[in-house]
């Protein structure tokens, strides 16, 4: 029997944040998710939040309807493949959804970095801002709105210019993989280089974790971003004889 749970549907941003739960409280593999089991208490939950006459987002009832069609999708018998199709592997109903969960915890991780950023910025006390030129920047005087606007332009970039998925091979990366990658491209380049040039490939997961990777080494001090004037080229440089 399915546990009945107390925790109120509207605590939960949105339905991506309820399957989270869902899937960390069960300690569910995501690349393998038992899709009845889960879409039954996803369900219970509506079914709970219904029971006190109040009103669903559609987009949970959206969710639901996914759930549904792709359990559905799973009980259906396969058919006989042919012979040209027996060397093709078969495609997983659940694969969409894995990819939309995994995305949605990267976004997840990157909002968790921000916030411990901030709030190690909270802990200083800032001194009265010295006489500068009109719109001019000091490194590292970046925002982290302003990292965050600068990467969304990056992903709006990347998606106008998207390659299919099935002409790309799927890479797993790590964030530690990432700082790596970001600390060695710096070297070649000379120990600087635009904000764009860290971001030139990759799917969209790749990109979050890249953010993530720059983040890390911000909080480290390994590298520093700036940019000269208010609306001029942002740029990443590697921190050099500094403590």
């Amino acid at each position: 029997m399915t546990e009945k749970y107390s925790v109120r549907l509207e605590s939960f941003e949105g339905p991506m944040e309820l399957l989270m739960h869902l899937i960390e409280k069960n300690k569910i593999d995501i690349y393998d998710i038992p899709i009845a089991e889960l879409t039954e208490q996803y369900i219970d939950y509506l079914d709970q939040f219904r029971e006190f006459n109040l009103e669903i987002a559609s987009e949970f009832l959206l969710m639901a309807a996914t759930l549904l069609q792709i359990k559905s999708r799973m009980m259906l018998p396969k058919p006989p493949k042919s012979k040209e199709a027996e060397e093709t592997e078969d495609i997983d109903p659940r694969q969409e959804l894995i990819d939309r969960i995994l995305e949605y915890r990267r976004y997840k991780e990157v909002s968790t970095v921000l916030l411990d950023m901030q709030d190690m910025q909270e802990k200083y006390v800032t001194r009265a801002p010295m006489e500068l030129p009109v719109h001019h920047l000091p490194p590292d005087n970046m925002s982290m709105q302003d990292l965050v606007r600068a990467f969304s332009n990056v992903l709006a970039m990347h998606k106008e210019l998207k390659i299919p998925d099935a002409l790309v091979e799927p890479e797993e990366y790590t964030i530690s993989d990432k700082m790596e990658l970001l600390l060695s491209l710096l070297n070649k380049s000379g120990g600087k280089i635009s904000f764009e040039d860290a971001f030139h490939t990759g799917n969209r997961s790749e990109l979050i974790t890249t953010f993530l990777a720059m983040l890390e080494l911000i909080k480290v001090k390994s590298i520093r971003v700036y940019q000269v004037d208010r609306f001029s080229e942002i740029f990443i440089e590697v921190r050099v004889g500094e403590d």
